[in-house]
C-alpha cells in the first residue's frame, strides 16, 4: 500500500494570536490554558496520522476533541497553523498547508470529495443536477457530466429518482444523494464529515453496510470522522481517538479495544461489545505455547481433551477428541455436525470470535483448532481465550 495522506505535526490554533498559542503549546500547556491565557482555541495539536490507499481510516473523539478540524485541514477548509498535510496527487505528495491556490483548486477538483452531516442539497435542483453539480462547477461538458451523474445514481439505487427534488426524498436517501454527488467527482480520496450521524439507527446501520459494499468495488481513501464507537469498530480499518485537539491513539479496531492507551480510550470502549471487532486471531494460543502430549503430539486445551499429531510441515497428520480419532468440522458449519464420531472445529484467523463461540456451545466448550490459508496448524482457543478477551482480561 502507499499513503493517500499523511499529516506531519498539525498543529490548528483558531485566532489572531497564534505566534502566544504555539509558543504555551510548545511550553506544554493545554487547551484550557491557552483559551484562558491567549483567548485562542486550539484546534489540533501535534497530530500524526498517515492514511493508507484504500482503507477507512476513523477520526473518533468526545464532541470538540479535534476530529473534524483535523478532517478539513485536509482540503485546507481549516487552515493549518503550523505542520504538513500531504495529500496524494498520481504520482507525487502535495503539501496542501503550502500550495498554491491553484493547485489546491486542482486537489479539491480532481482528488478530495467530500460528505457532509448535513445533506447540504440545493432544493430548486433536481437529485440529477444535484449530484452533477460539483462537474459542472469543474467546466465537465454536458455528455460526460449526465453519464458520470447516471452511473453514480445507479451505484446508490437512485437512478429511478433522477428527476424527483429533495424534499420528495426521506433522509437516507438524501445522504446517498451526497454520496453520489462525492464519488461523481471521482476523486480517489473521500472526507466523510459525520455523515449518517443526523439519521434515525435503522437507516445509519443500512447505510453504514451500503458503504461497506460500495468500497469493496470502489477502493476509495476514506477518511470519516464519527463518534459513534461501534459504527467506527464496523467500517474502520484503522481508528484515531482524540481527546483536547491531540491524537491519544491510533490503530486497528482490534487494538483500541483490546489494549486501550489510556483511561480515557478505557473509559471510551467501556460499553463496546468485543464480539463486534475481535476475530479468532486476536484471542487465540498460538501453538508454540501448547502443552505437549508427547511423541508430536500437542494438547489443544487445558482440559486435555483434544489433540493433534503435528508433521514437520506444520499440517495435523492425527487428531483425536476424548482419546478417540476425530473428524473436522468448519465452525461455519456450526449445524452440520457427525452424529457418530467425535469432531474438532477449525476456522481461520480471521473467523469472527462470535462464529467461535457459537461453535463452542454446539461442542459443549471444546477447543477451536486455527489453520492458514496452507492449512497448517497456528493456534488454538479454549474457553478461558475466549473468556478473557470477552472481559479484557
Amino acid at each position: 500500500m502507499s499513503v493517500a495522506v499523511d499529516f506531519r505535526n498539525v498543529d490548528i490554533v483558531f485566532g489572531e494570536n497564534q505566534k502566544a498559542a504555539l509558543a504555551m503549546l510548545d511550553a506544554g500547556a493545554d487547551r484550557a490554558d491557552i483559551l484562558e491565557k491567549t483567548g485562542q482555541v486550539l484546534g489540533a495539536a501535534g497530530a500524526n496520522l498517515t492514511v493508507e490507499e484504500g482503507e477507512i481510516s476513523v477520526l473518533m473523539g468526545l464532541s470538540g476533541s479535534g476530529k473534524s478540524t483535523l478532517l478539513r485541514a485536509v482540503n485546507r477548509l481549516n487552515v493549518v497553523t503550523r505542520g504538513q498535510v500531504l495529500v496524494k496527487d498520481g504520482d507525487r505528495m502535495v503539501d496542501i498547508v503550502s500550495c498554491d491556490e491553484a493547485t489546491l483548486r486542482h486537489m479539491r477538483q480532481k482528488n478530495v470529495a467530500m460528505v457532509f452531516q448535513q445533506f447540504a442539497l440545493l432544493p430548486w435542483r433536481t437529485v440529477a443536477e444535484n449530484v452533477g453539480f460539483g462537474l459542472e462547477l469543474a467546466g465537465v461538458p454536458d455528455a460526460e457530466r449526465k453519464e458520470r451523474v447516471a452511473r453514480q445514481l445507479k451505484l446508490v439505487n437512485l437512478d429511478q429518482w433522477a428527476n424527483k427534488y429533495a424534499h420528495e426524498l426521506s433522509g437516507g436517501m438524501q445522504q446517498r444523494v451526497g454520496l453520489a454527488r462525492a464519488f461523481a467527482t471521482e476523486a480517489p480520496i473521500l472526507l466523510m464529515d459525520e455523515p449518517f450521524s443526523a439519521l434515525d439507527p435503522l437507516i445509519r446501520t443500512k447505510l453504514q453496510d451500503e458503504l461497506l459494499q460500495l468500497q469493496k468495488s470502489l477502493k476509495k481513501t476514506i477518511v470519516f470522522v464519527s463518534h459513534d464507537l461501534e459504527e467506527a469498530l464496523k467500517i474502520g480499518n484503522r481508528i484515531t481517538i482524540m481527546e483536547g485537539g491531540r491524537i491519544v491513539q491510533s490503530g486497528p479496531p482490534e487494538d483500541i479495544v483490546l489494549k486501550p492507551a489510556n483511561a480515557y480510550v478505557r473509559d471510551f470502549i467501556a460499553n463496546v461489545n468485543p464480539l463486534s471487532v475481535l476475530t479468532a486471531w486476536n484471542v487465540m494460543r498460538d501453538r508454540r505455547d501448547l502443552e505437549s502430549a508427547g511423541e508430536g503430539w500437542l494438547w489443544l486445551d487445558r482440559r486435555r481433551t483434544t489433540r493433534f499429531k503435528i508433521d514437520s510441515d506444520g499440517l495435523v497428520a492425527a487428531a483425536e477428541r476424548d482419546g478417540k480419532p476425530a473428524v473436522w468440522v468448519s465452525c461455519d458449519d456450526v449445524e452440520s455436525l457427525p452424529d457418530d464420531a467425535p469432531h474438532v472445529f477449525w476456522a481461520r484467523p480471521g473467523t469472527s470470535l462470535k462464529t467461535v463461540m457459537l461453535a463452542m456451545h454446539r461442542s459443549q466448550t471444546s477447543p477451536v483448532a486455527l489453520f492458514d490459508e496452507q492449512s497448517r496448524f497456528v493456534g488454538a482457543i479454549g474457553i478461558r481465550d475466549v473468556l478473557s478477551a470477552v472481559l479484557r482480561r
